[in-house]
């Protein structure tokens, strides 16, 4: 998903690639999150960060797939 920032546990400090752009199903291009995972990202644990993050990068293999 990209170059990110991390924190002391090394969990990425926000998964935002700057390429902002949602389906018609609420999932952004670029990162991978839903839109409702975007907004929780600030307030969320580092576990329920990394289910959001592994949540993503399966959305962005689907989206990849399906672009073909």
């Amino acid at each position: 998903m990209g170059a990110r920032m991390s924190d002391e546990r090394g969990i990425s400090s926000s998964p935002c690639v700057r390429n902002c752009c949602l389906t018609d199903h609420d999932i952004c291009v670029g990162c991978g999150r839903s839109l409702p995972e975007i907004l929780e990202w600030s307030r969320a644990d580092p576990p329920r960060r990394r289910v959001v993050l592994r949540l993503a990068e399966e959305r962005l293999a689907v989206l990849a797939r399906d672009r073909r």
